[in-house]
């Protein structure tokens, strides 16, 4: 007998109780899973401290982990009194990264969610956060929480890609949609649809040669506009989305979601992580960009989950 799968609520290391974990346990009950719940600490002071006594580091670690396991408990213990079944696990550890893929390939997860990191411009030169390397890595659902004024998302956004249609992967638009109309069917939530597109790239890549006529090749220009609304409206038609909540927009697809989500009150953004084969220039150009600017939570979906 198989195990159900369940949603992985990665928790922060500081026992402050966040929106996350009102999130994780609202989806769980819409969805009807369990919820994992585990921690992954490390405590520079601690370490720091222990220096000197290896013996005392042990204790310290020790300590603060049943410390964190019983907070985390308390946290569960409400989730459960709502009918959410809830399991907890504290794990002391320097680098979460790769006890999450180890979680995520010995046990069958739904989800995994996480509240989402704003760090510094400096940082992002410097360092790659956690958040965008399970970005990058995760092959589930990544569920990455921010300013969740409602449990249960209310307006839900789904952002799809039609450019380069011969590099795509097959089928990753209509999948991207299908989460998102499920994510909204669990949630009695509303689904907006968007595709925005930059006409300058899609021109160049059209024809090189012409770059510098591309202000006065008006011919050129609406008949690419021509053929991405007839593609996007054939997408957003055999999945099912009404005519009102399509949007079509032309402009640099980063600024052109941010600005949609905080004018339409999005409270969860679905993307996917790259469209593309090859470098995957998804990558770096959308999907990551949009993680430091996101006024919302974002649901990101990987090409090979919807490749099975």
């Amino acid at each position: 007998m198989t195990n159900p799968q369940r949603l992985l609520l990665i928790a922060s290391p500081l026992m402050r109780r966040t929106p996350v974990y009102d999130r994780a346990a609202a989806l769980a009950k819409a969805k009807g899973m369990p919820l994992h719940i585990v921690a992954f600490d490390y405590l520079e002071g601690l370490v720091t401290a222990g220096l000197v006594n290896d013996q005392a580091l042990a204790v310290m670690r020790e300590g603060y982990v049943q410390q964190h396991r019983e907070w985390l408990e308390t946290q569960a213990l409400s989730m459960r009194r709502s009918g959410v079944t809830v399991t907890t696990e504290v794990v002391w550890v320097q680098h979460p990264l790769d006890e999450i893929q180890a979680h995520l390939r010995e046990q069958p997860f739904a989800m995994l969610i996480k509240g989402l990191e704003h760090e510094p411009w400096w940082m992002h030169a410097m360092f790659t956060s956690l958040d965008v390397q399970l970005l990058r890595d995760t092959r589930i659902p990544l569920h990455l929480v921010h300013n969740a004024s409602n449990a249960l998302p209310r307006r839900i956004l789904a952002a799809v890609d039609l450019s380069r249609p011969e590099d795509q992967f097959e089928g990753f638009n209509d999948q991207i949609i299908s989460e998102a109309l499920k994510l909204a069917l669990q949630c009695n939530a509303q689904i907006e649809l968007l595709y925005a597109y930059d006409m300058g790239s899609m021109y160049l890549d059209a024809d090189d040669a012409r770059a510098h006529s591309f202000l006065f090749d008006s011919n050129l220009s609406r008949t690419l506009h021509e053929a991405q609304a007839d593609a996007f409206q054939a997408l957003a038609e055999r999945n099912g989305v009404p005519a009102e909540h399509r949007h079509l927009r032309v402009g640099d697809p980063t600024k052109v979601l941010t600005l949609f989500m905080d004018n339409n009150d999005i409270d969860v953004l679905v993307m996917g992580s790259y469209h593309h084969h090859g470098i995957g220039w998804f990558i770096g150009s959308t999907a990551e960009r949009i993680l430091h600017r996101l006024s919302c939570s974002v649901l990101v979906i990987s090409p090979e989950h919807s490749q099975g």
